[in-house]
């Protein structure tokens, strides 16, 4: 069992910078993949980033390429997802997941695949 819990939510401005925080139970998340999703309402949730937490491959979806950043600690088991350029349409519930295996050529595991979740950590941005 992994337990995943998020943390760095927010009120920010339009423009503004967030980094969130998805830390597992784990000592080690060697052989997953950690997927941060948003969930806001009335909206599909979508997986915005990903990435292998053995090799740091990692992908994103089209929306936040150049403005979100995935990285790891893996000392301390612990996946970052930086936010610049935030916009009104980030604004969601940020949820972290983890899923057997790894990130790659570029595509992030489909979203049945992450057996883990987080509880989620909210992202407001509002002027």
């Amino acid at each position: 069992q992994v337990q995943l819990v998020e943390s760095g939510g927010g009120l920010v401005q339009p423009g503004g910078s967030l980094r969130l925080s998805c830390t597992s139970s784990r000592s080690t998340l060697d052989g997953y993949a950690i997927g941060w999703f948003r969930q806001a309402p009335g909206k599909e949730r979508e997986e915005v980033a990903c990435i292998s937490s053995r090799d740091s491959s990692s992908a994103y979806t089209d929306s936040v390429k150049g403005r979100f950043t995935i990285s790891r600690d893996s000392a301390k088991n612990t996946v970052f997802l930086g936010m610049n350029g935030l916009k009104p349409e980030d604004a969601a519930t940020y949820i972290c997941a983890a899923a057997p295996g790894r990130v790659v050529g570029g595509r992030c595991p489909w979203p049945v695949e992450y057996d883990y979740w987080g509880q989620g950590t909210q992202v407001i941005v509002s002027s």
